[in-house]
């Protein structure tokens, strides 16, 4: 539950959500260089983790849709920023997973510094998820990706991933090393989410707080 808002608004939220993501959503384009970006006349929100955090798990598992992203084994395999219009309100954005990657070097340095391009000049860009695997919480790649988006002034929320597959205890200790972790960073939100994309763990909420982000 967000702490700063009162059950019946999280019912609220929960519902508009749930309304939001239960419409249309459909892929717009893959983006490899910045003159490629379609215009910042709509509210955005991205994708951000190491490679195989399950981005695109989550991603279909909010949507409903199987394989809207295509989900890989492959750590790397997405290297372009891909956009989704979810119900002509918001635009999902897929990032590159960053970390390791089977890819030439060269590569890999092109589609992160497009990232990173992305992630300081998008106007419209209202969040950054944070995805988290809650096997292992904060690595040292996610925390220079926090650092780099606090210089960039650019809000952002950790989510955990892949909830179901540790134990409560583990969790319960990568949470609150993350939680601390989290508090050094001036741009991060007050607040990391849960989630398991194979149980529906936290899905809801997740939905709840994109739906706020289409009014605000």
């Amino acid at each position: 539950m967000i702490i700063d808002r009162t059950p019946e608004e999280n019912a609220e939220l929960a519902e508009k959500g749930k309304t939001l993501f239960a419409g249309s959503c459909d892929f717009m384009l893959g983006v490899a260089a910045l003159e490629q970006l379609p215009d910042a006349d709509m509210a955005e929100i991205a994708f951000a983790g190491r490679s195989n955090v399950g981005k695109s798990s989550l991603i279909n598992a909010l949507t409903g849709r199987k394989n809207l992203a295509r989900a890989s084994n492959t750590p790397g395999r997405t290297q372009q920023l891909n956009f989704f219009n979810l119900g002509g309100k918001i635009r999902i954005v897929d990032l590159p997973g960053y970390g390791y990657a089977k890819a030439p070097i060269k590569t890999v340095s092109t589609w992160q510094n497009l990232i990173f391009n992305y992630l300081r000049g998008r106007t419209n860009l209202k969040r950054v998820f944070v995805l988290i695997d809650s096997r292992h919480g904060i690595k040292k790649n996610d925390e220079e990706v926090m650092t780099l988006l606090d210089k960039a002034a650019v809000s952002y929320q950790l989510v955990f991933t892949k909830a179901d597959k540790v134990s409560a205890t583990e969790l319960n200790k990568n949470l609150a090393a993350a939680n601390k972790t989290a508090a050094k960073h001036v741009a991060a939100y007050p607040h990391i989410s849960v989630t398991s994309s194979e149980n529906g763990t936290g899905l809801a909420e997740l939905q709840g707080d994109i739906a706020f982000l289409t009014d605000n």
